[in-house]
């Protein structure tokens, strides 16, 4: 590449930065710790299913 060409990365991706920056008034806003409980018991839910359908002990 020649030192004159500009290679455009910083250019191209300039709009996607500008929309993901932008705060959505529909979004679900969800506080960052309900997240892990809920992951949680999830997996606490899928060990008692795998438990009782097959009879597999953790």
């Amino acid at each position: 590449m020649s030192s004159g060409q500009n290679s455009g990365g910083l250019m191209s991706s300039a709009g996607l930065v500008r929309y993901f920056d932008a705060e959505d008034r529909n979004a679900i806003k969800m506080d960052p710790k309900s997240v892990f409980v809920f992951a949680i018991l999830l997996g606490i839910a899928v060990q008692a299913v795998s438990v009782a359908v097959y009879g597999i002990t953790v």
